[in-house]
């Protein structure tokens, strides 16, 4: 039955019948009768066919959702059984907020593939919001996500720190200024925040919280990269961590500003589910920990 799940949930994300079954190497009526089979033992239609379409009603809706939790954990069973005799292999999948997911894995997924090529690691890169939800439907083995996580549903742990610091255009005329300025100074800036529901929007707004602090002018944009440039194009400010910046620190593309209680801390956490793990899995949290060294003592 894993194989119909398998290939019902390429025909939903295909919406097409011809190009799910080029993807899955069978034959269009191959593909056709696995969806009847599936269909059949499940009692009712899942699918809207047409010739221009296919998609989902709403039994086809409730099955996709639980057939992506069934192959993740049929997949990690295997995984589990295959560590019994082998050394560190297979699949991994991990999730990342953009910040980390961009910045710094990386060079983490480099470092482990130098030791452990047989381990073979697949990535999401979302805001945290979205990660968290993934890790608890089992799509994801992992996630890595910034500040903190209060529900007892997953494992979470703090695995380092992230300085979090205001950036502006170099013809910023503050970025002259000698000593420190206050937050107060910046509430007539336009300040280039990130979406609802991201790591980076979620700090920020603790940054205006502890300080009583409400910027007049706020902008939103969904990327960090494009924060970047707007910042370097004189657009406006934002709060950034000091991970992403580094490049365009070196080059002189943007500035720091010398802000009182800044860099703001944040946290980065791994979140993965109480269930035993594959050891490709904990060799991927043995090789982070590594490379962030303790949270503790960060170098950030």
């Amino acid at each position: 039955m894993d194989q119909h799940l398998e290939v019902f949930i390429k025909v939903v994300e295909k919406e097409n019948f011809s190009k799910a079954a080029e993807e899955l190497h069978m034959t269009q009526p191959a593909v056709s009768q696995y969806i009847r089979t599936l269909e059949q033992s499940i009692g009712t239609r899942l699918l809207e066919r047409s010739n221009k379409f296919v998609r989902l009603n709403q039994a086809g809706e409730i099955v996709y959702h639980h057939a992506k939790e069934i192959i993740a954990l049929y997949t990690k069973m295997q995984s589990l059984v295959d560590d019994l005799t082998n050394k560190a292999s297979g699949p991994i999948a991990i999730g990342a907020s953009y910040t980390f997911g961009e910045y710094i894995l990386p060079h983490i997924i480099a470092k482990m593939k130098e030791q452990y090529p047989d381990i073979h690691p697949s990535i999401r890169i979302q805001n945290t919001k979205e990660i968290i939800e993934l890790v608890k439907k089992h799509q994801l083995d992992i996630g890595i996500i910034e500040g903190f996580y209060e529900e007892n549903i997953l494992n979470s742990k703090v695995v380092s720190k992230d300085r979090m610091v205001i950036v502006a255009s170099p013809r910023h005329p503050l970025l002259g200024e000698k000593g420190e300025i206050s937050l107060a100074n910046l509430e007539e800036e336009t300040w280039i925040l990130r979406e609802e529901g991201s790591g980076t929007r979620e700090a920020a707004e603790n940054l205006f919280r502890r300080y009583k602090f409400t910027p007049k002018k706020v902008m939103e944009f969904g990327s960090t990269q494009l924060i970047k440039e707007s910042v370097e194009a004189g657009l406006g400010i934002s709060l950034l961590s000091s991970w992403a910046i580094k490049k365009e620190l070196t080059n002189g593309y943007i500035g720091t500003l010398r802000v009182k209680g800044l860099p703001f801390k944040r946290n980065f956490s791994i979140l993965t589910h109480a269930t035993y793990q594959t050891k490709a899995l904990q060799t991927f949290i043995e090789t982070l920990k590594t490379y962030l060294g303790d949270p503790k003592k960060s170098r950030f």
